[in-house]
């Protein structure tokens, strides 16, 4: 399988930029927060987000350079994602993400907590200074739908009777939302079309969901070692995803197993191999691959370019990455 690297080497010249600048953006002021903020943005993560950002921009800029109000963007929405995880880690008491120990293992829940805030604070910041109401618009409604994803998660936690069409509006808010506004705003700093600007929030939309329905699937079928965290983590914590609403419709004792919040011993495993033992993986991936087409066909109105070219195989990435 081509790495999330590899494909990005189109941008990359561009992402090692995007660290550097925001390890500057958040500045030497405070201390920890620098020290926190070094930690967050000198791991070398798959940087997705910001990559789409770039991506779409140089799509949709063709033989334009693209303009330092795209790089802002592309800065803003990995704020605005680190900020996101840095307080579900706490929320979720995560002591490793990726196999990296969270901000607050590293520097308490006080730190982590008000750097996850000066981080949505510094993005808002910078986001009104792009000077562009309707990208200001777009990028506020991801931080409002984070929050809200947040909250629809902790209130149906273990909840047996959640949809699937819930689960997606969730999933929306809690993943796709960023990369479909973001896009959005990429092509709308171009000068795009209305038309072409709803294509790539379509685009960003529809690999964000699949993005997060594969997510999900890899809780049951990954390793421990390439997740950082064991099998099942978000069936434990009562996150019921798409394998385990669809393992319930044909696996009643799952519903039972689930309602007492796995109390008695080897509950949790007996889920776990309940829902490996049915259709709901393989309907997740249905559901993944559909997602996926979507995003796909949302490109065709964009002009032939490599940027587009890797938008395109992005489509097939998340559907075949193993983390």
């Amino acid at each position: 399988m081509t790495s999330a690297i590899s494909l990005l080497s189109p941008v990359e010249a561009d992402l090692d930029l995007l660290t550097e600048n925001l390890k500057t953006l958040i500045g030497a002021r405070h201390p920890v927060l620098y020290a926190a903020a070094e930690h967050l943005f000198g791991a070398k993560g798959k940087r997705l987000r910001p990559a789409i950002v770039f991506l779409v921009s140089r799509a949709t800029m063709l033989d334009r350079e693209i303009t330092l109000r795209h790089r802002r963007l592309a800065e803003i929405t990995e704020m605005i994602h680190t900020a996101s995880l840095v307080h579900d880690d706490v929320v979720d008491e995560s002591e490793l993400r990726r196999g990296i120990p969270t901000v607050h293992s590293s520097f308490g829940n006080r730190i982590a907590v008000l750097a996850g805030d000066f981080l949505f604070a510094q993005s808002s910041w910078y986001l009104a200074n792009l000077d562009n109401l309707e990208v200001v618009k777009l990028l506020s409604r991801v931080i409002m739908d984070l929050a809200e994803g947040e909250i629809q998660q902790g209130l149906s936690r273990f909840s047996v009777s959640m949809s699937i069409d819930a689960y997606l509006e969730k999933s929306y808010c809690k993943t796709a939302s960023l990369v479909a506004n973001s896009s959005k705003a990429a092509v709308l700093l171009s000068d795009g079309s209305p038309s072409l600007a709803e294509a790539m929030y379509n685009y960003g939309k529809h690999l964000g969901l699949a993005f997060q329905i594969v997510d999900d699937i890899l809780d049951f079928t990954g390793s421990t070692e390439e997740l950082g965290k064991p099998a099942g983590s978000d069936l434990k914590d009562g996150n019921l995803t798409a394998p385990v609403l669809y393992a319930m419709q044909e696996k009643p004792y799952l519903e039972a197993l689930i309602e007492r919040e796995f109390a008695q011993l080897d509950d949790l495993e007996q889920a776990v191999a309940l829902v490996r033992d049915s259709q709901g993986i393989e309907r997740s991936w249905e559901l993944a691959r559909h997602h996926s087409r979507v995003a796909s066909e949302s490109l065709e109105v964009l002009p032939s370019s490599p940027s587009k070219q890797v938008l395109v195989k992005l489509t097939d990435y998340v559907l075949n990455r193993h983390y």
